[in-house]
């Protein structure tokens, strides 16, 4: 019996969690001294001091004693790969010299949540120069810094775009005996995040490879009548199970029927909980998250198995955008000239079904894509779902509809990673006042677009790393609507060429 039991779990999966070696976090702290001395250089100024980051400190729940799972600050994460809290982490710039700061630890620690582990475990573990105790942090850096005067911090203070919240500087007992600089720090640290090592990329494609095989178990085991939950549940499971994946990448979102029209669905106030019905589409957006990288993929399908002729529509209309933009992807490309390719694709796959009438042309002009996909095309990806340097500075967010969402228009540059998630929805919230209005009520074809007032939304979402001469798409899902009703029929995926032969034939028809 325990053989058949063992038998069966190896068969849940083909991936096992890799080990993360901590030079990946020597190397990006390498990369940064590297840029900031750079920096340092071009703008004459001197090329000593420390950079000093605070990492994250264990939540509560509110005014409870119940801790919350706690997850790295992020550029901590990045530098140091740090699991623990209550760490501070420094780099002297002039030496590349690297020390990290442990909270001293009562003696109960050891009663309450295990062995009290000597400076020596983290300086082997994290791969740095020196651990010395937090309250040891002014001593310690007075001594190694070679030049005369107060020591200078570049403490870490800037904006995120996304969030439109600052990074918090470190604070510490005794910090006025340094020079503190809050301006240089953060632009170049956001930038350094931008570009991936293959260390880096190594741990994306292992997010997405592990978080891949779950939507797919997800897609196979949906049925009508479930609870969206349950599919949550189901890709949780596999990934942490499987994956070794305790933490998610955001909160997942499980969306059917109109639901699939709400784009941050998933949130307390409407929280996966409806049962769908057959002739439902679903949107699933989830992602798993290890050693901090993270992955964020989208999938849509018929719950039912079998797409109509409305949801093949809808679904290859997005397809075809989701495929264009990666075909065309490289270096140099702007990110907002491939948001206006998909928007321009899916209005053109809009027009041939007769929902919208008139020229595309004039559709653009007017940003009637906006209507149908309000959100960005995609947003870089790494240690964040929504990584860091979508808008440097001197770089504008555009004010048009569906531009403003954008989380970056940039050009892409070899390294980065960004995702693809073209959308189209029906939200009434959107469609009403366009139809309404004199200028674009003209494009709409009144009578058939009332027969998707409850269709809800497809979006379909990679993973995208962009190459030297092009790109790789780093998702592995089921995408044409052929593979999808192959696989929820039961076939192993990937699909055997054979049964892809067979399935184009019968799709040609």
């Amino acid at each position: 019996m325990a053989s058949h039991r063992e038998a069966n779990s190896m068969a849940s999966s083909s991936l096992t969690p890799p080990e993360v070696p901590m030079e990946l976090h020597a190397i990006n702290r390498g990369k940064l001294v590297k840029y900031l001395l750079q920096h340092l250089t071009e703008s004459t100024r001197p090329l000593h001091g420390f950079v000093l980051l605070q990492g994250g400190e264990e939540q509560t729940r509110h005014d409870t004693d119940h801790a919350e799972l706690f997850r790295q600050e992020s550029y901590f994460a990045y530098l140091f790969g740090v699991r623990e809290p209550g760490f501070y982490g420094a780099i002297d710039i002039a030496t590349g010299k690297s020390i990290l700061f442990a909270p001293r630890l009562p003696a109960e620690y050891a009663v309450w949540l295990g062995e009290i582990k000597p400076l020596s475990y983290f300086k082997e573990r994290y791969m740095v120069s020196k651990v010395c105790y937090t309250d040891e942090i002014v001593g310690v850096l007075h001594d190694e810094y070679k030049e005369q005067g107060k020591p200078l911090l570049f403490l870490l203070h800037g904006l995120n775009t996304d969030s439109s919240n600052f990074s918090k500087p470190a604070e510490f007992e005794g910090i006025e005996k340094f020079k503190t600089d809050l301006n240089t720090l953060h632009p170049i640290l956001a930038e350094c995040r931008v570009f991936k090592s293959d260390l880096e990329l190594a741990l994306i494609q292992y997010a997405n490879d592990i978080s891949s095989e779950a939507h797919v178990e997800v897609m196979r085991k949906t049925t009508v009548g479930m609870k969206e939950y349950q599919l949550e549940s189901m890709f949780l499971h596999h990934t942490y199970m499987y994956g070794g994946c305790r933490h998610c990448s955001y909160t997942c979102i499980c969306a059917t029927g109109g639901n699939s029209a709400v784009l941050h669905y998933g949130h307390a106030a409407a929280p996966n909980d409806r049962t769908f019905e057959d002739g439902d589409m679903a949107l699933l957006d989830m992602g798993a998250e290890y050693h901090f990288y993270g992955s964020d993929i989208t999938c849509s399908f018929p719950v039912n198995g079998k797409f109509t002729s409305d949801q093949r529509l809808i679904y290859n209309a997005v397809l075809q955008a989701h495929n264009t933009v990666i075909s065309a992807m490289k270096p140099g490309v702007n990110w907002i000239d491939m948001h206006k390719l998909a928007e321009k694709i899916i209005l053109d796959s809009l027009k041939k079904g007769c929902i919208v009438v008139g020229d595309v042309d004039d559709m653009m002009v007017k940003r009637l894509g906006a209507v149908f996909m309000p959100h960005g095309l995609g947003h870089f990806l790494g240690i964040d779902t929504h990584d860091t340097g979508g808008y440097l500075e001197g770089l504008e967010r555009p004010k048009e509809p569906g531009l403003k969402s954008l989380r970056t228009v940039r050009d892409l540059r070899e390294g980065m990673v960004i995702t693809v998630e073209p959308g189209c929805y029906f939200i009434d919230a959107l469609l009403a006042p366009a139809m309404e209005n004199s200028e674009t009520s003209k494009f709409f074809n009144h009578e058939i677009i009332g027969r998707f007032k409850s269709f809800g939304g497809v979006r379909i979402e990679s993973d995208v790393h962009v190459t030297s001469n092009g790109c790789k798409n780093m998702t592995n899902v089921p995408r044409e609507t052929w593979e999808i009703e192959a696989v929820m029929a039961g076939s192993p995926w990937p699909l055997d060429k054979s049964s892809i032969h067979s399935e184009n034939g019968r799709e040609g028809k």
